[in-house]
């Protein structure tokens, strides 16, 4: 192995290329058009234009892909995560262009990453699991008969995929066809494959996961356990290692059936197995995450072992890194920034980072995707940076993750850091003796404080365009100026203005800046206030924009495909 080509942009671009520059290793970038002057394309030996903006022109293009792998003379694939990572074809193409490919086989993506056959693996081999479709459902009707069955709440997944994309969580039978349609959107915008299944969710569980690391000769070891609790829409926000507050039996039933399960599907490489870990204690078998995790950096403090430098060595036909499971040292918190606006629900804030100024001093590490000045495209995920924070114990490094926290200055885009500096000063999450957070503690307990912490109240809204009503002959119309000079003609001129009409109450704004992905009532249609009217995408999370007050949704002003921007006018809704 000589030259590696990272199929991927971001900070894990940005990561690999560092693990390649420790191993001696050539490095190609690839880059969308709007990614040209991104941190990973400067700092790789090589890079390249995929030419487009989508996933599905760039990140996603297998042939685009494998034609700059041969022009740029590389001989191995590193997929990182998200994308084509968990992708069988992919992994298969490149093997079959004579490539290495950094990451386990076709065979055991297909196995494990299909979450229906991982299933069936973990049945084999005794771990514990909830109750679950068997096989992929085809429509909504299937989902319905199962929740029929088993009882409500109900979890929709991607089979092929991971990160919480593709997953709706059911707890109305009226809701699940709109789910079922919606998850299948997000899993092919992500991943490129729509089928999903079903099961049985989990009430307030805990998300704890096992980072293996498996060798060509059948040798598998547990490089260490994380906890990763805290998420908002079923996508992590903090994790930490290794995860508090297991009993030895917990511990030894996680290690063991993982090291298990990766056994059963010859795995090779890095991996994650997942559980849930409900309020009695009890663990229920999640999924096999088939790549490297955006969480990976917080098990190398605490275990020692750099695990891109073991993909890469494994890949290569080396061994591990150790050979016995590495027992823990310290603590260690990941806290991810992404451009989300905690004061509207996480929905995610594409714009340009005008200020990027990182924390330092002892057990610190930032790993970044991005530089002040940088452009944060809505085509893509949200991440910006990772905190990373590591201390003697946990005590250590929460305070060290406060200070840390402090210290860091983002300006130009919403982020995630008011969240961040919140929680690590809540005793659900600080308690010496229990962790008090779940899946959806941010969505029901965190909700008041999230909705009134002054800290944590909606960025302002950036200077654009704004939308008012004017009358011309008699007609009703709307017209849209640059915000700047609507304030200059309210602060008035040479000669007296006229009042600015202000925003009509009847208007329904876009609650993010993203693209339309369809409509769910047709105008004319009566509403109620809350009603769901509009799905909007923006950085592969869908969103949805609910009816603002009762009344009859009158002429659309977007349609499908439309991009928009936070609070434009999409409709009206006349009372």
């Amino acid at each position: 192995m000589q030259k590696v080509l990272i199929a991927n942009r971001g900070e894990i671009a940005v990561r690999i290329i560092r693990g390649c520059s420790d191993a001696g290793l050539d490095s190609v970038a690839v880059y969308a058009d709007v990614d040209a002057d991104a941190l990973h394309v400067g700092m790789a030996t090589e890079a390249y234009a995929l030419g487009g903006n989508n996933p599905a022109d760039t990140y996603l293009n297998v042939p685009k892909l494998l034609a700059i792998a041969h022009r740029a003379g590389a001989d191995a694939v590193h997929p990182g995560y998200g994308f084509l990572s968990e992708n069988a074809d992919f992994a298969q193409a490149v093997q079959d262009a004579g490539l290495i490919w950094i990451g386990p086989s076709p065979e055991s993506i297909r196995v494990l990453g299909n979450k229906v056959s991982a299933r069936e693996i973990a049945v084999r081999v005794g771990a514990p699991l909830v109750p679950g479709s068997n096989g992929t459902l085809e429509t909504a009707v299937e989902v319905r008969a199962f929740a029929e069955e088993h009882g409500l709440p109900v979890a929709i997944k991607a089979a092929f995929g991971g990160g919480g994309r593709g997953m709706k969580v059911v707890w109305e039978l009226d809701a699940i066809e709109e789910s079922f349609d919606s998850a299948v959107r997000e899993s092919l915008a992500a991943f490129g494959r729509g089928e999903c299944y079903v099961e049985r969710f989990l009430h307030q569980p805990r998300h704890v996961e096992a980072q293996i690391l498996a060798d060509g000769n059948g040798n598998v070891i547990v490089v260490g356990t994380r906890d990763c609790s805290l998420q908002r829409r079923n996508q992590k926000l903090v994790e930490e290692a290794p995860a508090p507050f297991l009993t030895e039996q917990q511990q030894g039933l996680i290690c063991t059936s993982a090291k298990a399960i990766c056994r059963e599907a010859g795995y090779v490489g890095a991996g994650t197995v997942e559980y849930l870990l409900a309020d009695d204690g009890s663990i229920s078998f999640l999924e096999v995450n088939t790549r490297l995790q955006v969480e990976h950096p917080i098990t190398e403090e605490t275990s020692g072992v750099d695990l891109v430098l073991a993909q890469l060595t494994i890949a290569a036909g080396g061994p591990l890194p150790v050979a016995e499971d590495p027992v823990a040292h310290g603590h260690s918190f990941e806290f991810r920034i992404n451009a989300e606006d905690p004061g509207r629900g996480f929905l995610p804030s594409p714009g340009t980072v005008t200020t990027f100024t990182v924390p330092t001093g002892p057990g610190i590490r930032v790993d970044a995707g991005i530089r002040s000045g940088d452009a944060v495209a809505p085509q893509f995920d949200s991440l910006l940076a990772k905190l990373i924070v590591t201390g003697a114990d946990r005590p250590q490094a929460l305070r060290r993750a406060r200070r840390a926290l402090a210290e860091f200055e983002i300006a130009g885009v919403p982020t995630v850091l008011p969240f961040h500096r919140a929680v690590v000063d809540l005793p659900a999450f600080t308690a010496p003796d229990r962790l008090g957070v779940y899946t959806s503690w941010i969505e029901t307990e965190f909700a008041e404080q999230l909705a009134n912490d002054p800290q944590l109240a909606p960025a302002a809204v950036p200077v654009g365009r704004r939308t008012i009503t004017i009358e011309l002959d008699g007609r009703r119309m709307e017209l849209g100026l640059p915000e700047n000079l609507l304030a200059g003609f309210a602060q008035g001129g040479a000669a007296p203005v006229a009042p600015i009409e202000q925003a009509d109450p009847a208007e329904l704004h876009s609650t993010m800046s993203g693209t339309v992905v369809k409509w769910l009532v047709e105008p004319g249609a009566t509403v109620a206030e809350g009603d769901v009217l509009l799905v909007l995408e923006a950085m592969k999370m869908e969103s949805t924009v609910v009816a603002h007050r009762a009344g009859t949704l009158g002429h659309l002003l977007v349609a499908a495909g439309d991009a928009v921007t936070l609070s434009d006018v999409v409709a009206s809704i006349e009372a």
